[in-house]
Order: structure tokens, then C-alpha cells, then sequence
């Protein structure tokens, strides 16, 4: 008993030894095959030369003689054909001669077998990126298309430039997608890879240590803020992580996970919290018909970006000397040598050794230093005068409801005087109990609910529009999905457009669309401003991802207690009589303390197209014929 319970115990390691073996791929599986094949061989040889067995009419063989007759039967099947020997040397030549079928067909099966998974491997994204100086996005949302489109056009200029994408989908199905959303990617190559961007084994495919930036995405969901901190996570605190600091871009969509994100990257992570840069561009959009396109031109890549340039002949020189020194870029503030990032600051700055500018150019070529002599400035049109006043108390009305109206509402109370009304129409009524909350937190305005479909014309009617200054139409985002909530408000903008050209109210309308597909829809509306709220978020990710300094450009610009662009009437800086140089607007603006960025133009024959009339960093050369009414876009601290 004892021997045979040993004698099992022999099999079963051999068999478990042979199954290790096995699942180590097709490598193993074939060198096991070769291993035995080879055995057999070799006992078929020494059986030849040991009893000498031999075809007939010759002499014995030797060692490598019959070894090289034994190959042959075992690759070849077409050798027995030829074989008149004896039955001894014709059974051995047999026996290894269907050894060799056996051996043959298992291999062609392994090899099948094996290059069917590498193929499928490959489809699945699962081999490691082999690039350097890439742009590294992390997870997937509607985002990436944006930001991909922006990225393309920022690698115009660079060498064999590459994004690379690592989420929790098919890789063929995310590259398909791409292909269809962005079919133009110049010299830009964009690999997709597939896995968990919070497995470090999944990080390691996409080589994070060799990109130039990397950006984090949260998927969509409750928990998508959570995905991203735990992506930051993995990357600062991952044991093969790199000595020198990342340069990360992560969205964070709740802002009590602000916090969190920033405690977890320190300083290697720049967060992009997505509803508080809806909410700001939405107010000051409101109350300032046409600056959205100044923004939209500010954050993309297709058009003039902000650049930091440092220039070592102004050394010595005031931010004033600065603002005429580039014809073809404009400056808006100054990075100090200590790091600090200051907009606008006082005329009189003297720039030292290390500061670097802040300059809105078409590319980082273009901010050349033109001149140091004193520029073409006509004193002789500038106005001198006071500042207008703020406006009188203002009354808006928000028409549909998410999340993010009570924050909008919050931050218009810093824009408007004292005795200024907030009227929301919704038909939920989820919104009258938080407007009430929000009461106590408000200093200039009063709020009032309406319970009511904003997509009914004979409601829209009862609300007599021309009694408001301003109209925003939200989206249904939390409620309805991305198409249908667009719909309704297309149909409300329909309606809304058609009221006020009947009672020609002078309200200005502000509307939000989730897609930006539908944004060209809804121009036939004439609506003033569009907020399209992903695209948007992804025009700064991109823009940060680029240079991580942008963060707080972009930060103080919307923030309303830093430095905010404003349009201001053209008539309070140069006379309008006859054209105007804009060396000379930029230093009617210096006067006053402020930078001018631009002008737009309201005559109908400016009006409609892609900018409705913005120009942003025009030629300060160029002569421009302004109305009174056209208005100047200014960097300044205070209201319009």
C-alpha cells in the first residue's frame, strides 16, 4: 500500500509540475513539445547504431548519419515514400515519421494559437507605450474629443508629438470613436490603451514617468470625483514613480472634493473644478454680452492663447512701457522671478531679472519685442474722463434648473447693486426650497421661484420680459440626458427670441447647451452668448496642460474679486471720429489702470459670425474705424 500510495504521489507532482509548466504560454507548451520530440529521437538513433540497423545495400550508420535520417522522417512525411529498407529500419523510420505528424500539427496549432492571443492582446491595448514627451489623459468622458482637437493643434510645432489614453473601455472602440470626432490630427498620433487608470500595472502600460503632462478625467457618475483622486493617488504615491514632479491636470466636479485632491497631489496637480468655471463664466457672461468669445478665443489653441515670455531688454522698464512694446501680442501681467502671478498690476511695476510676461499672442514666436522708443500713441484722441458708475439694480431671470444655479445666483450677488431681483422659472419643485436656503447668503439681490414649464410660450409671456435686464436659460442636465435637455431649451430659446423682438425688450440672453453639437442649432435663435459647459472645461484642461501657470491666470480672470475682463464703451477711451491706431487704445486704457486686450464692433455687417464681432490681440498698428457704441475688452479690477 505504501508503495502504490508513493507511486500516486510520483504521477501527481509529475502531473502538477507538467501543468505549471503548460500555463507559462506558448513558449513552455512548445519547448515541452520539442523536449519530448527530441527524447524520442535520440532513443530512435541509439537504437540504429546500437544493434546497427541499416538500409538494405548499405553499411552501418553512424551517430549523426542516423540522426540526420531520423530529423528528416520526423519533419518531412514525404521521406517514406523513398524507404526500401529492411522492416527493422522501416518500422523505427515509421514510428518516428507519424511522431513527426503529431510533432508538426501541435506545433502549427501552438503557433496558431499563440500569435491569435498576441493579435487579440494587441486589440485589447494591452502592450506597454514605448514614447516619450507625450501628453498622458487618463480615464474617459465627452471631454476628450475637446481636448484631443486642442491638442492636436498645440503639437503643430513639436516633433513626433503623441497623446496617449488609458481608460476602462475597448480599445478599438475608443479609437473608432476618435476617428469619427476627430478625423484631423495633423502630425499628432493618438494611441489608446485599455485598462484601470487606479492599477498601477495599468499605469505602468502608458509610461507616466515619460510624459510631458498628464490629465485626469472622472468617468460620469456619483462616484467619478472619487475615480480621480484615487488616479492621483496611484500616480504620486506609485513606488516606481519618478524623482521629479508630475505635471497633472485633474477635473473635479464637487467642490467640498476640491480639497481632497489638492491635500493628495501637493503641488504636482492642477485642479480644474468644473462647476465653479461654469458658474463664473456664466455670470459674467450675463452681464457682458460678447465676452464668451473672448474667453472661447483665450482658451483654445485655434487663435491667440496666453504665453509666458520673459524679455530681458525690458528689465528696468514699468508694465506701462511693456503694454506697447510687442505689435503683435498683448501683455496682461507678470510671473515674478519669487514665482508670484499678478494680473494687471500697477502701472508702475518696474520688471526685474527673471520676471517673466503674461502675453496673448497667435504663438509663442510672436511675442517679439518690437520697440523700446516711445510707440505711435495719438494723445491727442484719448479721453480723458471718470469712470461710469456701476449700473442700477438689475433684474434677472433664470429659466430651467440644475445644480448649478444656486451658485450662479451666490456669485451675481458680487456683480449687482443693492435691490436687485433673481426670478427662477422651473418645473420641479426641488428648486423652491433650495432658492429659500440660499436667501440668508444674499446681500444685493432677492430671489423669487415660479413653478412652471419654460417650454410653454403662454408662461414665457405672463413673465413680461421686457421688465428684465438679463435672461439665462439653464439646461435640464440632472433630469433629462444631453439631447433631450437640449431640445428644451432650444424650444424655450425659440419662444424667447420671438417674445422679446415682439415687445423689442433690450434683454440680453444667455443660454447653456450640454452639447456642442447643438450650439449651431441654436444660433438661428440670435441668442447673445453661449455657454457650452464641457467644452469649456476641456478648452482650459487642454490649455493647463500646456503650461500649468494658466491655472491661476485663469483663476483670477474668473474669480470676482481678482482682475476680470470687461467690454467698456469705446467712446470713453478715444474720440470715434476718424480711425484710431491701437497702440493709442492701449495707452488710453493704461490711464485709467487698465489693459486693453481688444474691441469689439456692433454694426450688423460685424455681427453673426464665428467671433459676432470680437477681435482679441488685434495688430496694435493697424488703424480701426470704433462707434461710440463698440465697445473696448479691458483687463481691469472693479465693474464695467
Amino acid at each position: 500500500m505504501a508503495a502504490v500510495s508513493k507511486q500516486a504521489s510520483y504521477t501527481a507532482r509529475l502531473r502538477y509540475w507538467l501543468e505549471n509548466l503548460l500555463a507559462q504560454g506558448t513558449l513552455a507548451q512548445v519547448g515541452i513539445l520539442s523536449l519530448f520530440s527530441g527524447c524520442v529521437v535520440l532513443l530512435a538513433v541509439m537504437v540504429v547504431v546500437r544493434w546497427e540497423v541499416h538500409p538494405l545495400g548499405q553499411p552501418a550508420l553512424g551517430f549523426w548519419d542516423a540522426l540526420w535520417i531520423a530529423m528528416a522522417h520526423v519533419l518531412d512525411g514525404g521521406t517514406m515514400g523513398n524507404d526500401t529498407s529492411g522492416a527493422e529500419f522501416r518500422g523505427i523510420m515509421f514510428t518516428l515519421t507519424l511522431l513527426g505528424l503529431l510533432v508538426v500539427s501541435s506545433l502549427i496549432g501552438l503557433l496558431t494559437t499563440g500569435l491569435v492571443g498576441k493579435l487579440d492582446e494587441l486589440r485589447r491595448g494591452r502592450s506597454t507605450v514605448m514614447e516619450r514627451d507625450h501628453t498622458l489623459v487618463l480615464g474617459w468622458s465627452p471631454a476628450v474629443f475637446t481636448i484631443v482637437s486642442e491638442l492636436v493643434v498645440a503639437n503643430e510645432h513639436r516633433r513626433r508629438p503623441a497623446i496617449v489614453i488609458l481608460a476602462d473601455r475597448d480599445k478599438l472602440a475608443m479609437e473608432d470613436e476618435l476617428r469619427a470626432k476627430v478625423p484631423r490630427r495633423g502630425n499628432t498620433r493618438v494611441i489608446c490603451r485599455t485598462g484601470s487608470p487606479i492599477d498601477l500595472d495599468d499605469l505602468a502600460i502608458v509610461s507616466p514617468n515619460d510624459a510631458r503632462s498628464i490629465i485626469i478625467l472622472g468617468p460620469d457618475g456619483e462616484d467619478g470625483d472619487t475615480q480621480v483622486i484615487k488616479t492621483i493617488l496611484a500616480l504620486v504615491n506609485g513606488p516606481d514613480r519618478k524623482a521629479e514632479p508630475y505635471h497633472i491636470v485633474a477635473e473635479i466636479r464637487e467642490p467640498k472634493k476640491r480639497e481632497v485632491a489638492q491635500l493628495v497631489g501637493g503641488s504636482e496637480v492642477e485642479v480644474i473644478l468644473a462647476s465653479e468655471v461654469i458658474t463664473r463664466l456664466t455670470v459674467q457672461t450675463c452681464f457682458q454680452s460678447g465676452l464668451s468669445n473672448v474667453y472661447q478665443e483665450l482658451f483654445d489653441f485655434d487663435g491667440d492663447e496666453i504665453y509666458l515670455h520673459e524679455e530681458p531688454l525690458l528689465v528696468g522698464h514699468t508694465f506701462q512701457e511693456a503694454l506697447n512694446a510687442f505689435e503683435r501680442s498683448s501683455v496682461i501681467g507678470v510671473r515674478y522671478v519669487d514665482g508670484r502671478i499678478e494680473l494687471n498690476p500697477p502701472m508702475a511695476t518696474v520688471l526685474q531679472g527673471g520676471d517673466k510676461l503674461f502675453a496673448i499672442a497667435r504663438d509663442q514666436k510672436s511675442v517679439q519685442l518690437t520697440q523700446l522708443a516711445a510707440p505711435p500713441v495719438d494723445e491727442a484722441v484719448i479721453v480723458a474722463g471718470e469712470r461710469k458708475g456701476k449700473p442700477g439694480p438689475r433684474r434677472t431671470l433664470i429659466l430651467a434648473w440644475n445644480h448649478r444655479v444656486p451658485f450662479i445666483i451666490r456669485e451675481m450677488d458680487y456683480y449687482v447693486e443693492a435691490g436687485s431681483e433673481v426670478t427662477v422659472v422651473a418645473d420641479l419643485a426641488e428648486p423652491e426650497q433650495v432658492l429659500k436656503n440660499l436667501e440668508p447668503f444674499l446681500h444685493n439681490q432677492k430671489v423669487s421661484f415660479w413653478r412652471g414649464d419654460t417650454t410653454d410660450r403662454n408662461i414665457l409671456e405672463a413673465l413680461d420680459l421686457y421688465t428684465y435686464h438679463h435672461v439665462i436659460v439653464m439646461g435640464y442636465s440632472e433630469h433629462l440626458g444631453l439631447e433631450e435637455a437640449d431640445a428644451r431649451t432650444l424650444v424655450t430659446l425659440i419662444y424667447l427670441r420671438d417674445l422679446v423682438e415682439a415687445s423689442r425688450a433690450k434683454v440680453s440672453i444667455v443660454t447653456e447647451m450640454l452639447n456642442v453639437r447643438n450650439r449651431e442649432l441654436a444660433r438661428v435663435t440670435k441668442v447673445d452668448d453661449f455657454i457650452v459647459s464641457t467644452k469649456l472645461v476641456s478648452l482650459i484642461m487642454s490649455q493647463v496642460s500646456e503650461n500649468k501657470h494658466l491655472n491661476a491666470v485663469f483663476a483670477d480672470l474668473l474669480d470676482a474679486e481678482g482682475q476680470e475682463i470687461y467690454l467698456k464703451y469705446a467712446e470713453d477711451y478715444v474720440k470715434t471720429s476718424a480711425p484710431v491706431n491701437f497702440y493709442t487704445v492701449v495707452a488710453a486704457a493704461a490711464q485709467r489702470g487698465e489693459v486693453a486686450l481688444g474691441y469689439r464692433r456692433l454694426a450688423p455687417e460685424f455681427r453673426g459670425g464665428p467671433m459676432d464681432g470680437v477681435v482679441v490681440n488685434p495688430d496694435k498698428a493697424h488703424m480701426v474705424a470704433l462707434r461710440p457704441d463698440d465697445r473696448i475688452i479691458v483687463l481691469a479690477e472693479g465693474g464695467a
